[in-house]
């Protein structure tokens, strides 16, 4: 069970591995969209992208010393990269169309990688087995402890700008929205948390709807990372609660997104952290309005092509 506590211990464990990142105002940003627009930058991990802070959070208390994971990217990086820290043996087991940058970083951090499937499904499954056959531990992206990582950045949020009116944020599997607003929503429950999720895989938005997770037949989205089928337990029971409302946006509103974040406020994102820009073009949702930029691993080849077209 997510609470409070949890994250308030996360801060503690994983403060020499983390980076306490920076909470900015962007002038240029402020001014095209009338409001006062401040950005979390998680792509200043040291991975680039807010997932190590679950993943180094959750490994820190197992005991087994060969960790196994099932990822197309950040996840698996977050754990290979936790595990080189920890002294930690560590497998992820990757689809096999992965892409081959994402391939490599993984890789570079000492993972022994698997290929396996196409489907997240299949992939954790295999995971799980291997993890079985060879007495070691899987970490599920969505754990726990690993949300109260997570939650780490909604302390941060706080302690550099209390006053904040909304705090916008990215939903894949609906970790970080969790944690986020599980620590934001204690702190200052006036404070609004938004959701965002692309057009083509709405799966927090359909399980509130239900009034529980819901399986998606298919998801699409230029987002790669936020194209879950379905919203984690964690995530769905805690949206409920403390989530404000969660928006839609459309491929092109990222695309036209994450041009703005490169060419205005300079800051290279991925096309999932592009989300919450993508959102003010659409609604203003508050006055002091944070973005969380959640992460940054996007190919140059395919920067270039957004930026050129």
């Amino acid at each position: 069970m997510l609470t409070f506590g949890k994250i308030l211990q996360a801060k503690k464990r994983i403060k020499h591995a983390v980076t306490k990142t920076p909470l900015i105002e962007s002038p240029a940003l402020s001014k095209i969209f009338s409001v006062k627009v401040y950005l979390k930058l998680e792509c200043y991990q040291p991975i680039r992208v807010f997932k190590l802070r679950g993943a180094y959070n959750k490994i820190s208390l197992l005991e087994s010393e060969h960790i196994f994971a099932a990822s197309s990217g950040n996840h698996g990086l977050a754990v290979a990269y936790s595990c080189r820290q920890l002294g930690k043996k560590c497998t992820v087991v990757v689809p096999q169309n992965i892409i081959q940058e994402k391939l490599e970083a993984i890789e570079e951090m000492g993972a022994t990688v698997v290929r396996y499937g196409k489907y997240h499904h299949e992939r954790e499954a295999e995971a799980k087995r291997l993890a079985q056959e060879m007495n070691g531990a899987f970490v599920h992206p969505f754990d726990d402890e690993v949300v109260a990582g997570q939650g780490t950045i909604g302390l941060e949020i706080f302690e550099d700008l209390p006053e904040a009116d909304c705090v916008v944020v990215p939903v894949g599997g609906g970790g970080l929205i969790a944690g986020v607003a599980t620590a934001l929503k204690t702190l200052n429950p006036s404070i609004k948390i938004y959701g965002v999720e692309p057009q083509g895989a709405p799966k927090l938005k359909e399980a509130l709807k239900a009034g529980k997770p819901v399986q998606l037949s298919s998801t699409s989205s230029i987002a790669d990372g936020l194209i879950s089928t379905t919203i984690g337990k964690i995530g769905f029971e805690v949206a409920q609660k403390f989530v404000d409302e969660v928006y839609s946006v459309s491929d092109q509103m990222i695309l036209d997104a994450l041009k703005i974040l490169v060419t205005k406020a300079h800051v290279i994102a991925e096309l999932s952290a592009a989300t919450t820009l993508a959102l003010l073009s659409q609604k203003k949702v508050g006055e002091k309005v944070v973005l969380i930029v959640s992460g940054a691993n996007i190919s140059l080849k395919l920067l270039q092509q957004i930026l050129q077209g």
